[in-house]
């Protein structure tokens, strides 16, 4: 297999799940994290969400899983819900052929299924401080085996006061492990984190969004009250497939919304006065492509993970220039390009100001964009049509392979080996075809690799686990 990922050491496994994920060359920060991951270096990386870090950390430590441990081996903490979903999401499909089994533990999601989870077989955790530290004082979460620690979006972490829980989880972890630090920047908290709490870390630094060339910076003068104005217009001439348009305040959020889809103009939001079930859907619909214009506060910019993204707008300006490096760092992702347009008050200069000294980028004023009825027709007509639906990234992975459903599971104390065992008697079917077994307290979901999942599900009519009848059928998904 020709792939730019076999220069590091990394199993067939894993190249193949990056191979089918669209990773063929590793970017300038999965080629210099994943060397020194692989040789169980600490290290501390300055770099954006969009440079492909989570795949920098997320390679090596699935390399190094031992899938026979049935303890945690890697906890990964990061600041926010949709954050922590995403990383998971990566674990799971770059260790999908070594049978990588990842738990998220959040907050705003019930407590007990995670507790049922965590007392199988779980290679990895991915969580936010918070709940992590639920579960570790009610003694539902093991650390005793934990080899490979990451701290991604650290300064965020920190930022949302987060330090004290996660020195506490910290302090959790035994000291013979490898810790990995991720930060967009390097204050310096986080730098006094990492000099307390890791082995002489490798530092690593990647371009910022702002140094990327690849961006195109825009900025436009617009009175308060002009501003939603400018933003339509913005979106007329534009006509961007999809955009992310960024709100200070939550009510800012919800008020922009709602004067968008007044409009006609296909629009959801997310924010953090929202309920967790409406977060994940909001952002399940704008991935797909269904809900074109995704309305956010920033609780958003850590947790989206959109290779098609060609316009951020900053309806407001954000008060800390590291934000405005979050934000603009959702567009120009996988190679291609993008633009990144912030509409300013006068009120908000001084926020410009601070952005031009940080980044060291002069910032170019331009006039309101001009709407012309053809303009207009084109985007009206863009309203009316029917999004393409994107395609999700792990769908390469999943062609050959099928989710199975039983109606047994933890009650009936059926466990992973029962199933294993029945489904390995199947002629030409191996202990290699069989994925990640997920087993609850009335179901249990199989992964049958290698497209031999017609075979099992029919085989599997007739047979049982460990004497039991089961009803079998492929999961809905």
């Amino acid at each position: 297999m020709k792939n730019g990922f076999t220069q590091f050491g990394l199993s067939e496994e894993i190249v193949e799940a990056l191979d089918g994920l669209k990773y063929k060359e590793p970017t300038e920060v999965q080629e210099r994290v994943i060397p020194e991951a692989m040789q169980r270096k600490d290290v501390v990386v300055k770099a954006q969400t969009g440079s492909g870090k989570t795949a920098a950390f997320a390679a090596p430590i699935c390399e190094q899983i031992v899938w026979e441990e049935n303890k945690p081996q890697a906890l990964i903490l990061t600041p926010t819900r949709e954050l922590a979903m995403q990383v998971r999401e990566e674990i799971q499909n770059i260790g999908r052929f070594k049978r990588i089994k990842a738990s998220l533990l959040v907050g705003q999601q019930p407590a007990a299924p995670q507790r049922v989870e965590l007392k199988q077989k779980v290679h990895v955790v991915v969580g936010t401080p918070g709940r992590v530290l639920d579960h570790l004082k009610k003694g539902t979460l093991a650390l005793d085996k934990v080899k490979h620690l990451v701290l991604d979006e650290a300064d965020e972490m920190l930022n949302m006061g987060f330090i004290d829980q996660v020195e506490e989880i910290i302090g959790e972890v035994p000291e013979a492990r490898t810790t990995s630090l991720f930060s967009a920047t390097l204050p310096r908290k986080v730098r006094d984190l990492a000099d307390f709490y890791m082995r002489s870390p490798e530092t690593i630094e990647v371009k910022t969004a702002a140094q990327k060339p690849d961006i195109s910076f825009r900025w436009i003068q617009a009175d308060e009250e002009e501003k939603f104005k400018v933003l339509t217009q913005l979106l007329a001439v534009e006509r961007p497939e999809s955009a992310i348009l960024f709100c200070a305040r939550k009510e800012t959020v919800d008020d922009v919304e709602r004067r968008l889809t007044d409009e006609g103009i296909s629009a959801a939001k997310i924010h953090g006065g929202l309920e967790q079930k409406d977060r994940t859907r909001v952002m399940q619909e704008f991935k797909r492509g269904t809900v074109r214009y995704l309305v956010a506060t920033d609780v958003a910019a850590r947790g989206i993970d959109v290779s098609e993204m060609p316009l951020v707008v900053n309806y407001d300006v954000p008060e800390e220039a590291d934000k405005f490096v979050h934000r603009t760092g959702r567009t120009a992702r996988a190679g291609k390009s993008g633009e990144a347009i912030t509409i300013a008050a006068p009120r908000e200069k001084r926020f410009v100001a601070e952005i031009e000294r940080y980044t060291n980028e002069t910032v170019n004023w331009e006039e309101a964009p001009l709407v012309t009825t053809a303009d207009q027709r084109a985007f009206d007509q863009l309203m009316e049509t029917v999004p393409q639906m994107k395609k999700n990234k792990s769908a390469p992975l999943e062609k050959n392979i099928t989710k199975l459903y039983f109606n047994g599971g933890k009650k009936k104390k059926l466990r992973a080996v029962d199933f294993v065992g029945t489904i390995t008697n199947i002629p030409e079917v191996t202990a290699d075809d069989i994925g990640v077994i997920s087993i609850e307290q009335l179901a249990t979901y199989v992964d049958i690799l290698n497209g031999k999942g017609s075979v099992v599900l029919q085989e599997m009519q007739e047979r049982t686990v460990k004497g039991k009848r089961l009803k079998v059928r492929e999961a809905r998904n």
